[in-house]
């Protein structure tokens, strides 16, 4: 190879390695103002608290929360005997504010830990069923009502998260009786399905246990069997704006989970 040869492969080389430098450093410099606009944007917790006295389908029953106790003792651990305490819970997985993953409903659908990483922070769209409660306390959101959200707030976008407003997680620490009932408002099968179908959204969320107050759980059966989850028991989405948000949800990566408790939070614009 010639010296002038050699020297265009050098340079080359250099041109390359600084172009990569330059993306890698172009790539940190994009997260890091990511992550100051995201810090500087005000959060709301969209989760409740839960504990053994708190609602739940009195087919599963009430959690019970004990200390942990040594296995070969069975006295349990404190801080001044051991530097440490813990608890024990015993509970189903959809007990408070939780997510419902596709095996919940489908045999071969995904179970929790299966769920993609991205399908975990998403756009947020928050529908209002609060003002048609007024006339019809169990309102449920029909396609009509969200057409008419439409045509304030624009097409509920591709690959949103959509939840549904009915401000029922107020009676959840205040009137537990109350927040248990049935009817209650909740999705219309119809307008569940043009959200999936035809907006192409990747998950709903409500504030209820239920989805919907079908006998035979259309919604839900639905969401789960068509490969969606669903985050059920929301709290304060009255304190999301109807577009705009981000929501990011988490939960424990429970091998071939069914369901359980779930943190989500709104990050608003």
């Amino acid at each position: 190879m010639s010296c002038h040869s050699r020297a265009v492969v050098l340079l080359a080389g250099a041109v390359l390695a600084l172009t990569t430098l330059a993306a890698t450093a172009r790539d940190q410099s994009d997260l890091a103002q990511a992550y100051r606009i995201i810090a500087s944007k005000t959060f709301v917790d969209l989760t409740h608290s839960f504990g053994p006295e708190t609602p739940v389908w009195a087919g599963f029953g009430q959690a019970k929360f004990s200390p942990a106790a040594d296995p070969n003792t069975h006295e349990p651990y404190t801080i001044a005997k051991d530097g440490f305490r813990t608890t024990y819970y015993e509970m189903v997985g959809q007990y408070g504010t939780h997510v419902d993953p596709p095996a919940h409903f489908a045999p071969d659908g995904i179970t929790m830990d299966q769920i993609p990483l991205k399908q975990m922070i998403l756009p947020m769209v928050v529908l209002d069923d609060t003002p048609y409660l007024g006339k019809d306390p169990n309102h449920a959101f029909s396609v009509a009502d969200l057409q008419a959200w439409e045509r304030i707030h624009g097409r509920v976008p591709k690959g949103a998260f959509a939840a549904l407003r009915t401000d029922m997680y107020k009676d959840w620490d205040s009137n537990p009786e109350r927040f248990k009932r049935q009817p209650f408002p909740a999705w219309a099968f119809a307008t569940i399905k043009l959200l999936y179908e035809q907006r192409g959204v990747t998950a709903t969320g409500h504030e209820a246990m239920d989805t919907d107050t079908t006998d035979k759980m259309d919604s839900e059966t639905y969401i789960l069997q068509h490969g969606h989850y669903q985050i059920e028991v929301m709290a304060n989405l009255d304190k999301v704006p109807a577009t705009g948000a981000i929501i990011v949800v988490t939960w424990p990566k429970v091998e071939k989970g069914l369901g359980f408790p779930a943190r989500a939070f709104a990050i608003l614009p």
